[in-house]
């Protein structure tokens, strides 16, 4: 059996990778070098439960969970884990992270033994109540919830890290030198599972000045290092172009740590026995689609916001003995599939709880070509007093075929259709013209609902008619009370 090494990154666009970002190329050497020499990168995979702890529980349990439950503990989601699954095939199995909400999930207890560095987006580990909190944009600027002695999660984030100076002070270093150690101290002793969670790129974005600077250099205002989850209005031509700067900046950053790691799994020579996947749970707008952010929890932005290709596309790349080094691989897949992809690819036939409903990419992957799925839907669990309505604002689905992405509820709440092929940021909706293509794309999603058991109040929502506006809520990572 090989050893299995996830390196998770959060908030990773698919276009950070190979100069694909035309706004602002990002510089990703380490993860370019390791597709080049060393990996096959899927080219068409999507983030499926959205955002954070959903997605990881489908990575965690080859389950897909949006439709029928939302934000929840990893274990009420069913008793598939794993860290559980592969411990009990005789692997040892680690946690490393900085993501702060996989504790709180519950996540680190089906590992052999789990570490989390403290003090991302707000997580509080050690007061030091005798420092001032400093404004480090303007409020305005920036999303104002959840808020701490009245300071919102940019300020509270500087603050809570004291500040940092160093590279080596920022949470993509500490996270990569901690893989590293493990990978030394641990690397004889196989068969092991290690997943290594990077938060990051993750906003608040604040890598060192210097990495920013080569992104805008020209560039003299405030710092932008957190977008508004709301409208681009809120920012000059500039300052918009500062934000993307720093958030290109942090992904360069994570890139760099995750080159260390990737660095010492050569040193060790450990390519032959071990799979290596990379990938991240969603990216971000930067601009796209007249927004910032992931999801609309601005005042002052009542749009609807589908799960654009900028935010539902994201990196995926393999490195094992069997699969070819620098190929590019053209298929859909999605987070489900990873647990069952990885065993078949480690050589390891775990016992299923429940079984899965992801399924192995191996065969693909080992050909270097194929077919997987013949769609991808990323969805976002959501819930009304109404039942079945959809709530105002609300994190819409979005689902993408070889040519078309369509989302039952566009911004302005009317279905949306887009040309993939030929747009692939989906920035020209074409679903006037095309009413029988949004009909044929419809029904893909109803059936993608039906597969996977979607109840009542969820079909109903996302059905022909759908029900706008209504009081209720849907999975984030930023309600005042996690």
């Amino acid at each position: 059996m090989h050893n299995i090494i996830l390196l998770i990154t959060d908030t990773f666009r698919y276009d950070n990778l190979g100069d694909k970002a035309k706004e602002m190329p990002v510089r990703t050497p380490e993860m370019d070098t390791f597709i080049d020499k060393q990996a096959t990168s899927v080219e068409g995979f999507y983030t499926g439960s959205f955002p954070t702890i959903p997605h990881r529980t489908d990575i965690a349990t080859g389950l897909l969970g949006w439709p029928n439950y939302g934000w929840q503990p990893i274990d009420q989601s069913g008793q598939n884990h794993i860290g559980r699954m592969l411990s009990n095939k005789g692997y040892a199995s680690q946690l490393i992270c900085d993501c702060p909400h996989l504790f709180n999930a519950r996540f680190q207890f089906g590992f052999t033994a789990a570490y989390q560095t403290r003090g991302q987006e707000g997580d509080k580990a050690l007061l030091h109540l005798n420092d001032p909190i400093e404004v480090v944009m303007p409020h305005e600027k920036t999303r104002m919830r959840p808020l701490y002695k009245g300071y919102p999660l940019s300020d509270q984030h500087r603050w809570h890290n004291r500040y940092w100076r160093y590279e080596t002070e920022t949470f993509p270093a500490k996270t990569g030198n901690l893989a590293v150690r493990w990978l030394e101290e641990n690397h004889k002793a196989g068969p092991f599972f290690l997943w290594v969670d990077f938060f990051d790129p993750h906003e608040p974005w604040d890598p060192p000045e210097y990495m920013v600077k080569r992104y805008t250099p020209d560039y003299d205002g405030i710092p932008m290092i957190h977008p508004n989850y709301g409208n681009t209005k809120a920012y000059t031509d500039d300052e918009l172009r500062n934000l993307r700067a720093h958030y290109a900046a942090e992904a360069e950053l994570v890139d760099r740590w995750i080159g260390r790691v990737l660095q010492k799994i050569d040193d060790l020579q450990m390519w032959e026995n071990t799979v290596v996947v990379i990938t991240s749970d969603h990216g971000m707008s930067l601009g796209e689609h007249s927004r910032t952010g992931k999801s609309n929890i601005s005042d002052d932005d009542n749009r609807y916001w589908p799960i654009y290709p900028e935010i539902g596309h994201v990196p995926f790349l393999v490195a094992a003995p069997d699969v070819p080094k620098g190929n590019i691989l053209d298929v859909f897949g999605q987070p489900m599939d990873f647990l069952p992809t990885v065993c078949d690819l480690a050589g390891v036939q775990v016992d299923q709880p429940i079984p899965f409903h992801g399924e192995s990419l191996a065969e693909a992957l080992r050909n270097g070509k194929g077919k997987h799925r013949d769609y991808v839907v990323s969805g976002c669990f959501a819930r009304s007093k109404e039942g079945g309505a959809v709530p105002s604002k609300v994190t819409t689905p979005f689902l993408v075929t070889e040519k078309w992405g369509y989302t039952p509820v566009g911004a302005e709440g009317n279905p949306e259709l887009y040309d993939i092929s030929v747009d692939p940021l989906a920035a020209n909706n074409i679903s006037k013209d095309n009413q029988d293509i949004v009909k044929q794309m419809h029904g893909l999603l109803i059936d993608h609902l039906n597969k996977y058991e979607a109840p009542q109040d969820t079909l109903k929502c996302w059905g022909k008619n759908p029900t706008l506006n209504a009081d209720g809520s849907w999975a984030i990572d930023y309600s005042d009370d996690k």
